[in-house]
Protein backbone atom coordinates (compact mmCIF):
# COMPACT_ATOMS: atom_id res chain seq x y z
CA UNK A 1 0.00 0.00 0.00
CA UNK A 2 0.91 3.14 -0.70
CA UNK A 3 0.23 7.02 0.15
CA UNK A 4 -2.05 8.95 -2.39
CA UNK A 5 -2.84 12.41 -2.60
CA UNK A 6 -5.18 13.51 -5.12
CA UNK A 7 -7.11 16.35 -6.37
CA UNK A 8 -8.47 19.67 -8.01
CA UNK A 9 -7.33 23.23 -7.25
CA UNK A 10 -7.31 27.08 -8.39
CA UNK A 11 -4.47 26.55 -10.01
CA UNK A 12 -5.33 23.32 -12.20
CA UNK A 13 -9.18 23.81 -13.12
CA UNK A 14 -11.63 26.90 -13.15
CA UNK A 15 -14.67 27.63 -10.52
CA UNK A 16 -17.13 26.18 -12.61
CA UNK A 17 -15.23 22.73 -12.66
CA UNK A 18 -14.21 23.16 -8.86
CA UNK A 19 -18.07 23.97 -7.81
CA UNK A 20 -19.13 20.86 -9.78
CA UNK A 21 -16.45 18.65 -7.80
CA UNK A 22 -16.87 19.81 -4.30
CA UNK A 23 -17.98 18.00 -1.27
CA UNK A 24 -20.90 20.10 0.84
CA UNK A 25 -20.64 19.32 4.19
CA UNK A 26 -23.65 17.01 4.13
CA UNK A 27 -22.55 15.01 1.50
CA UNK A 28 -19.02 14.02 2.99
CA UNK A 29 -19.92 11.23 5.31
CA UNK A 30 -22.55 10.07 2.55
CA UNK A 31 -19.17 10.11 0.47
CA UNK A 32 -16.60 8.66 2.97
CA UNK A 33 -18.85 5.70 3.08
CA UNK A 34 -18.89 5.34 -1.14
CA UNK A 35 -15.08 5.85 -1.16
CA UNK A 36 -14.84 2.71 1.36
CA UNK A 37 -17.30 0.67 -0.71
CA UNK A 38 -15.30 1.40 -3.99
CA UNK A 39 -12.99 -0.70 -3.23
CA UNK A 40 -8.95 -0.30 -3.53
CA UNK A 41 -8.69 1.85 -0.52
CA UNK A 42 -7.52 1.18 3.03
CA UNK A 43 -7.86 4.54 4.13
CA UNK A 44 -9.35 7.90 3.00
CA UNK A 45 -10.06 11.15 3.94
CA UNK A 46 -11.25 13.89 2.02
CA UNK A 47 -10.75 17.89 2.18
CA UNK A 48 -13.08 20.29 0.00
CA UNK A 49 -12.90 23.90 0.08
CA UNK A 50 -13.70 27.09 -1.87
CA UNK A 51 -10.46 26.52 -3.88
CA UNK A 52 -9.83 23.17 -3.54
CA UNK A 53 -10.93 19.26 -3.33
CA UNK A 54 -8.12 16.62 -2.70
CA UNK A 55 -8.56 12.82 -1.15
CA UNK A 56 -5.58 11.45 0.81
CA UNK A 57 -5.50 7.59 0.95
CA UNK A 58 -3.83 4.48 1.47
CA UNK A 59 -4.22 2.50 -1.52
CA UNK A 60 -2.19 0.36 -3.97
CA UNK A 61 -1.02 1.62 -7.38
CA UNK A 62 -4.47 0.86 -9.04
CA UNK A 63 -5.85 2.70 -6.86
CA UNK A 64 -5.76 5.68 -8.84
CA UNK A 65 -7.36 4.47 -11.72
CA UNK A 66 -9.97 3.40 -9.40
CA UNK A 67 -10.70 6.23 -7.39
CA UNK A 68 -10.71 9.13 -10.59
CA UNK A 69 -14.06 6.57 -11.55
CA UNK A 70 -15.56 6.79 -8.11
CA UNK A 71 -15.09 10.78 -7.97
CA UNK A 72 -16.35 11.09 -11.52
CA UNK A 73 -19.42 8.69 -10.70
CA UNK A 74 -20.11 10.14 -7.70
CA UNK A 75 -20.38 13.85 -8.98
CA UNK A 76 -21.71 12.68 -12.35
CA UNK A 77 -18.78 13.80 -14.19
CA UNK A 78 -16.89 11.99 -16.91
CA UNK A 79 -13.05 10.79 -15.77
CA UNK A 80 -11.99 11.93 -18.73
CA UNK A 81 -12.52 15.31 -17.65
CA UNK A 82 -11.33 15.44 -14.93
CA UNK A 83 -8.40 13.73 -15.86
CA UNK A 84 -7.65 16.98 -16.97
CA UNK A 85 -7.62 18.90 -14.34
CA UNK A 86 -6.36 16.23 -11.93
CA UNK A 87 -2.94 16.22 -10.05
CA UNK A 88 -1.83 12.93 -8.13
CA UNK A 89 1.25 12.52 -5.59
CA UNK A 90 2.79 9.53 -4.03
CA UNK A 91 4.50 8.53 -0.98
CA UNK A 92 7.23 11.56 -0.22
CA UNK A 93 5.53 13.82 -3.10
CA UNK A 94 2.01 13.29 -1.32
CA UNK A 95 3.28 14.39 2.33
CA UNK A 96 5.07 17.21 0.84
CA UNK A 97 2.13 18.39 -1.26
CA UNK A 98 -0.31 17.50 2.15
CA UNK A 99 2.58 19.80 4.30
CA UNK A 100 2.33 22.79 1.57
CA UNK A 101 -1.00 22.96 1.95
CA UNK A 102 -1.37 22.88 5.44
CA UNK A 103 0.64 25.79 5.61
CA UNK A 104 -0.73 27.99 2.82
CA UNK A 105 1.91 27.36 0.33
CA UNK A 106 -0.68 25.99 -2.02
CA UNK A 107 -2.91 28.49 -1.16
CA UNK A 108 -5.11 31.02 -3.25
CA UNK A 109 -3.54 33.37 -0.63
CA UNK A 110 0.02 32.73 0.46
CA UNK A 111 0.20 31.71 3.75
CA UNK A 112 -3.41 31.81 5.20
CA UNK A 113 -4.22 30.37 8.15
CA UNK A 114 -7.48 29.20 7.66
CA UNK A 115 -6.95 25.63 5.39
CA UNK A 116 -5.06 24.01 8.34
CA UNK A 117 -8.56 24.07 10.04
CA UNK A 118 -9.86 22.50 7.48
CA UNK A 119 -7.56 19.87 7.22
CA UNK A 120 -7.61 19.03 10.75
CA UNK A 121 -11.44 18.42 10.36
CA UNK A 122 -11.01 16.71 7.37
CA UNK A 123 -8.91 14.63 9.85
CA UNK A 124 -11.29 14.53 12.67
CA UNK A 125 -14.43 13.58 10.41
CA UNK A 126 -12.41 10.44 8.43
CA UNK A 127 -11.47 9.30 12.55
CA UNK A 128 -14.87 8.82 13.11
CA UNK A 129 -15.72 7.05 10.35
CA UNK A 130 -12.92 4.60 11.30
CA UNK A 131 -11.09 5.84 7.72
CA UNK A 132 -7.88 7.46 9.03
CA UNK A 133 -5.29 4.54 10.34
CA UNK A 134 -1.87 4.57 11.31
CA UNK A 135 -0.74 5.81 7.56
CA UNK A 136 -2.84 8.88 7.28
CA UNK A 137 -2.79 9.32 11.46
CA UNK A 138 1.19 9.75 11.46
CA UNK A 139 0.88 11.72 7.47
CA UNK A 140 -1.72 14.45 9.60
CA UNK A 141 0.01 14.53 13.18
CA UNK A 142 3.63 15.04 10.57
CA UNK A 143 1.77 17.70 8.68
CA UNK A 144 0.24 19.21 11.77
CA UNK A 145 3.75 19.35 13.32
CA UNK A 146 5.29 20.67 10.38
CA UNK A 147 2.45 23.48 9.54
CA UNK A 148 2.99 24.47 13.47
CA UNK A 149 6.94 24.84 12.43
CA UNK A 150 6.36 26.59 9.74
CA UNK A 151 3.81 29.04 11.78
CA UNK A 152 6.45 29.52 14.34
CA UNK A 153 9.99 29.89 12.90
CA UNK A 154 9.04 31.65 9.43
CA UNK A 155 6.92 35.02 8.81
CA UNK A 156 4.14 33.48 6.78
CA UNK A 157 1.48 34.15 8.98
CA UNK A 158 2.31 37.79 9.07
CA UNK A 159 -0.10 40.78 8.07
CA UNK A 160 -3.23 38.97 7.62
CA UNK A 161 -4.10 38.12 3.62
CA UNK A 162 -6.75 36.06 2.83
CA UNK A 163 -9.67 36.02 0.89
CA UNK A 164 -11.64 37.53 3.54
CA UNK A 165 -9.01 40.08 3.65
CA UNK A 166 -8.95 40.42 -0.10
CA UNK A 167 -12.36 40.80 -0.67
CA UNK A 168 -12.11 43.56 2.12
CA UNK A 169 -9.79 45.00 0.75
CA UNK A 170 -10.73 45.69 -2.60
CA UNK A 171 -13.88 47.08 -1.09
CA UNK A 172 -11.30 49.87 0.47
CA UNK A 173 -9.88 50.53 -3.09
CA UNK A 174 -13.83 51.25 -4.41
CA UNK A 175 -15.44 53.32 -1.84
CA UNK A 176 -13.58 56.20 -0.16
CA UNK A 177 -15.18 56.02 3.42
CA UNK A 178 -16.13 52.44 4.15
CA UNK A 179 -17.58 54.08 7.58
CA UNK A 180 -20.24 55.07 5.68
CA UNK A 181 -20.91 52.61 4.16
CA UNK A 182 -23.46 49.37 4.87
CA UNK A 183 -22.80 45.44 4.59
CA UNK A 184 -24.28 42.71 3.93
CA UNK A 185 -22.56 39.23 4.84
CA UNK A 186 -24.69 35.92 4.16
CA UNK A 187 -23.19 33.19 5.96
CA UNK A 188 -21.75 32.82 9.17
CA UNK A 189 -18.84 30.76 8.81
CA UNK A 190 -15.29 31.05 9.09
CA UNK A 191 -14.41 33.29 6.03
CA UNK A 192 -17.50 34.99 6.74
CA UNK A 193 -16.26 35.72 10.31
CA UNK A 194 -12.90 37.14 8.90
CA UNK A 195 -15.18 39.23 6.57
CA UNK A 196 -16.58 40.78 9.42
CA UNK A 197 -13.62 41.48 11.18
CA UNK A 198 -12.17 42.99 8.81
CA UNK A 199 -15.05 45.11 8.03
CA UNK A 200 -15.38 46.25 11.22
CA UNK A 201 -11.72 47.14 11.08
CA UNK A 202 -11.93 48.94 8.31
CA UNK A 203 -14.28 51.52 9.78
CA UNK A 204 -17.49 49.78 8.31
CA UNK A 205 -20.57 50.15 11.31
CA UNK A 206 -23.62 48.72 9.82
CA UNK A 207 -23.49 45.30 9.34
CA UNK A 208 -26.40 42.44 8.57
CA UNK A 209 -25.54 39.01 9.01
CA UNK A 210 -28.13 36.61 7.21
CA UNK A 211 -27.53 32.99 7.53
CA UNK A 212 -29.45 29.79 7.06
CA UNK A 213 -30.08 29.45 11.63
CA UNK A 214 -30.86 32.78 12.93
CA UNK A 215 -28.25 31.73 16.21
CA UNK A 216 -25.25 31.71 14.47
CA UNK A 217 -26.08 34.89 12.42
CA UNK A 218 -26.88 36.61 15.99
CA UNK A 219 -23.54 35.05 17.66
CA UNK A 220 -21.86 37.14 14.54
CA UNK A 221 -23.43 40.22 14.57
CA UNK A 222 -23.35 40.61 18.33
CA UNK A 223 -19.44 40.38 17.69
CA UNK A 224 -20.08 43.34 15.52
CA UNK A 225 -22.47 44.72 16.68
CA UNK A 226 -24.75 44.52 13.99
CA UNK A 227 -28.31 42.59 13.62
CA UNK A 228 -29.04 39.12 11.95
CA UNK A 229 -31.81 37.82 9.92
CA UNK A 230 -32.37 34.48 8.10
CA UNK A 231 -31.92 33.89 4.47
CA UNK A 232 -35.41 34.50 3.72
CA UNK A 233 -35.31 38.14 4.47
CA UNK A 234 -32.42 39.17 2.29
CA UNK A 235 -35.03 40.41 -0.44
CA UNK A 236 -36.28 42.29 2.55
CA UNK A 237 -32.97 43.95 3.50
CA UNK A 238 -30.67 44.18 -0.11
CA UNK A 239 -31.80 47.60 -0.85
CA UNK A 240 -29.74 48.85 2.12
CA UNK A 241 -26.60 46.70 1.80
CA UNK A 242 -23.70 49.01 -0.57
CA UNK A 243 -21.65 46.16 0.06
CA UNK A 244 -22.75 42.45 -0.11
CA UNK A 245 -20.25 39.08 1.08
CA UNK A 246 -21.54 36.01 0.63
CA UNK A 247 -20.09 32.54 1.68
CA UNK A 248 -22.35 29.52 2.62
CA UNK A 249 -22.44 26.08 1.79
CA UNK A 250 -25.67 25.77 -0.13
CA UNK A 251 -25.43 23.89 -3.58
CA UNK A 252 -28.34 26.54 -4.98
CA UNK A 253 -27.67 30.18 -5.91
CA UNK A 254 -28.83 32.84 -2.10
CA UNK A 255 -29.18 35.81 -4.87
CA UNK A 256 -30.84 35.78 -8.39
CA UNK A 257 -30.96 38.60 -10.96
CA UNK A 258 -34.21 39.25 -10.43
CA UNK A 259 -33.77 39.92 -6.60
CA UNK A 260 -30.95 42.27 -7.24
CA UNK A 261 -32.84 44.38 -9.91
CA UNK A 262 -35.61 44.71 -7.96
CA UNK A 263 -33.29 46.31 -4.68
CA UNK A 264 -31.24 48.77 -7.28
CA UNK A 265 -34.52 50.18 -8.19
CA UNK A 266 -35.24 50.60 -4.49
CA UNK A 267 -31.60 52.00 -4.08
CA UNK A 268 -32.47 54.29 -7.29
CA UNK A 269 -29.62 52.32 -8.91
CA UNK A 270 -26.53 53.38 -6.28
CA UNK A 271 -23.94 51.17 -6.98
CA UNK A 272 -23.46 48.00 -5.46
CA UNK A 273 -20.40 46.08 -4.48
CA UNK A 274 -20.53 42.17 -4.11
CA UNK A 275 -18.58 39.41 -3.68
CA UNK A 276 -18.98 35.75 -3.92
CA UNK A 277 -16.29 33.82 -2.56
CA UNK A 278 -18.26 30.67 -1.94
CA UNK A 279 -18.19 27.48 -4.50
CA UNK A 280 -20.57 26.49 -5.60
CA UNK A 281 -21.23 30.04 -6.18
CA UNK A 282 -23.79 31.64 -3.92
CA UNK A 283 -24.95 34.67 -6.26
CA UNK A 284 -25.72 34.17 -10.18
CA UNK A 285 -23.25 34.95 -12.25
CA UNK A 286 -25.94 37.18 -14.39
CA UNK A 287 -26.25 39.39 -11.36
CA UNK A 288 -22.79 40.59 -13.06
CA UNK A 289 -24.34 42.02 -15.77
CA UNK A 290 -26.70 44.51 -14.13
CA UNK A 291 -25.41 47.95 -14.79
CA UNK A 292 -24.93 49.29 -11.34
CA UNK A 293 -23.54 46.15 -9.99
CA UNK A 294 -19.97 45.51 -9.22
CA UNK A 295 -19.71 41.30 -8.67
CA UNK A 296 -16.47 39.80 -8.08
CA UNK A 297 -15.65 35.95 -7.86
CA UNK A 298 -13.31 34.29 -5.93
CA UNK A 299 -11.34 34.19 -9.17
CA UNK A 300 -11.51 37.92 -9.71
CA UNK A 301 -9.62 38.47 -6.36
CA UNK A 302 -6.18 37.23 -7.50
CA UNK A 303 -4.87 40.10 -8.42
CA UNK A 304 -5.55 41.67 -5.04
CA UNK A 305 -3.89 38.27 -3.43
CA UNK A 306 -0.97 38.56 -5.73
CA UNK A 307 -0.35 42.22 -4.74
CA UNK A 308 0.03 40.50 -0.93
CA UNK A 309 1.70 37.13 -1.34
CA UNK A 310 4.54 39.51 -2.66
CA UNK A 311 5.49 40.24 1.55
CA UNK A 312 5.21 36.49 2.22
CA UNK A 313 7.76 35.37 -0.24
CA UNK A 314 10.94 35.22 1.66
CA UNK A 315 9.12 33.74 4.26
CA UNK A 316 7.53 30.81 1.74
CA UNK A 317 11.20 30.11 0.54
CA UNK A 318 11.90 29.37 4.41
CA UNK A 319 8.93 27.27 4.50
CA UNK A 320 9.52 24.92 2.17
CA UNK A 321 12.46 24.14 3.26
CA UNK A 322 10.77 22.77 6.51
CA UNK A 323 8.62 21.44 4.65
CA UNK A 324 11.26 19.37 2.71
CA UNK A 325 12.96 17.96 6.11
CA UNK A 326 9.62 17.54 7.18
CA UNK A 327 8.53 15.21 4.14
CA UNK A 328 11.61 13.36 4.20
CA UNK A 329 11.41 12.75 8.28
CA UNK A 330 7.67 11.42 7.47
CA UNK A 331 9.13 8.97 5.03
CA UNK A 332 12.05 8.09 7.30
CA UNK A 333 10.23 6.99 9.66
CA UNK A 334 7.59 4.89 7.73
CA UNK A 335 10.46 3.21 6.22
CA UNK A 336 11.70 2.62 9.67
CA UNK A 337 8.31 1.19 10.99
CA UNK A 338 8.66 -0.90 7.53
CA UNK A 339 11.67 -3.09 9.04
CA UNK A 340 9.54 -3.41 12.70
CA UNK A 341 8.40 -6.29 10.82
CA UNK A 342 11.19 -7.80 9.46
CA UNK A 343 13.23 -7.02 12.94
CA UNK A 344 10.61 -8.90 14.97
CA UNK A 345 10.54 -11.85 12.82
CA UNK A 346 13.91 -11.92 13.16
CA UNK A 347 14.17 -11.86 16.97
CA UNK A 348 11.46 -14.34 16.96
CA UNK A 349 13.48 -16.41 15.32
CA UNK A 350 16.64 -16.23 16.98
CA UNK A 351 15.10 -16.80 20.44
CA UNK A 352 13.69 -19.80 18.98
CA UNK A 353 17.00 -21.17 18.42
CA UNK A 354 18.36 -20.09 21.48
CA UNK A 355 15.57 -21.48 23.57
CA UNK A 356 16.03 -24.94 21.25
CA UNK A 357 19.94 -24.75 21.88
CA UNK A 358 19.68 -24.10 25.40
CA UNK A 359 17.17 -27.37 26.02
CA UNK A 360 19.70 -29.70 24.60
CA UNK A 361 22.32 -28.29 26.87
CA UNK A 362 20.13 -28.27 29.80
CA UNK A 363 19.69 -31.98 29.17
CA UNK A 364 23.25 -33.37 28.58
CA UNK A 365 23.70 -31.35 32.17
CA UNK A 366 21.24 -33.46 33.24
CA UNK A 367 22.49 -36.55 32.13
CA UNK A 368 26.12 -35.86 33.41
CA UNK A 369 28.08 -34.02 30.75
CA UNK A 370 30.80 -31.99 31.98
CA UNK A 371 29.70 -28.25 32.07
CA UNK A 372 32.73 -27.07 29.52
CA UNK A 373 31.69 -29.75 27.25
CA UNK A 374 28.05 -28.47 27.37
CA UNK A 375 29.16 -25.20 26.70
CA UNK A 376 31.19 -25.88 23.63
CA UNK A 377 28.50 -27.54 22.11
CA UNK A 378 25.91 -25.32 22.65
CA UNK A 379 27.97 -22.31 21.23
CA UNK A 380 28.78 -24.26 18.33
CA UNK A 381 25.30 -25.57 18.13
CA UNK A 382 23.39 -22.36 18.56
CA UNK A 383 26.47 -20.89 15.70
CA UNK A 384 25.54 -23.01 13.22
CA UNK A 385 22.16 -23.30 13.37
CA UNK A 386 21.53 -19.06 13.52
CA UNK A 387 24.27 -19.02 9.88
CA UNK A 388 22.66 -22.03 8.24
CA UNK A 389 19.96 -20.36 6.39
CA UNK A 390 22.65 -17.44 5.94
CA UNK A 391 25.29 -19.03 4.45
CA UNK A 392 23.16 -20.65 1.98
CA UNK A 393 21.35 -17.84 0.82
CA UNK A 394 24.93 -15.82 0.74
CA UNK A 395 26.58 -18.90 -1.47
CA UNK A 396 23.30 -18.82 -3.53
CA UNK A 397 23.62 -14.77 -4.17
CA UNK A 398 27.57 -14.92 -5.11
CA UNK A 399 26.83 -17.73 -7.49
CA UNK A 400 24.07 -15.49 -9.11
CA UNK A 401 26.78 -12.26 -9.20
CA UNK A 402 24.04 -10.76 -6.38
CA UNK A 403 27.32 -8.71 -4.81
CA UNK A 404 24.46 -5.99 -3.20
CA UNK A 405 23.44 -8.78 -0.83
CA UNK A 406 27.19 -10.12 -0.14
CA UNK A 407 27.55 -5.75 0.60
CA UNK A 408 24.57 -5.38 2.55
CA UNK A 409 25.91 -8.55 5.19
CA UNK A 410 29.00 -7.03 5.67
CA UNK A 411 27.56 -3.74 6.15
CA UNK A 412 24.85 -5.77 8.78
CA UNK A 413 27.90 -7.17 10.60
CA UNK A 414 31.23 -4.83 10.04
CA UNK A 415 32.53 -7.52 8.88
CA UNK A 416 34.79 -5.18 6.40
CA UNK A 417 35.55 -3.51 9.84
CA UNK A 418 36.65 -6.62 11.49
CA UNK A 419 38.86 -7.81 8.26
CA UNK A 420 40.74 -4.23 8.71
CA UNK A 421 41.01 -4.69 12.28
CA UNK A 422 43.28 -8.05 11.59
Amino acid sequence: MALLALGINHKTAPLEVREKVAFAPEQLVDALEHARASGRLREIAILSTCNRTELYCSTDAAGLESLLQWLGDYHHLAPAMLAQCIYAHWDQDAARHMMRVASGLDSLVLGEPQILGQLKSAYALSQDQGLAGAELGRLFQQTFAVAKQVRTDTAIGQNPVSVAYAAVSLAQHIFSDLGSSRALLIGAGETIELVARHLSRAGVRSMIVANRTLGRAQALADSVGGRAIVLADIPRVLAEADIVISSTASQLPILGKGAVEDALKKRKHKPVFMVDIAVPRDIEPQVGELDDVYLYSVDDLKDVIEENQRSRETAALEAEEIIARGALAFMRQLRELDAVDTLTALRSRGETLRDEALEQAMKLLRNGKPADQVLELLANRLTNKMLHSPTIQLRKAGAEGREEMLQLVQELYQLSDSADAK
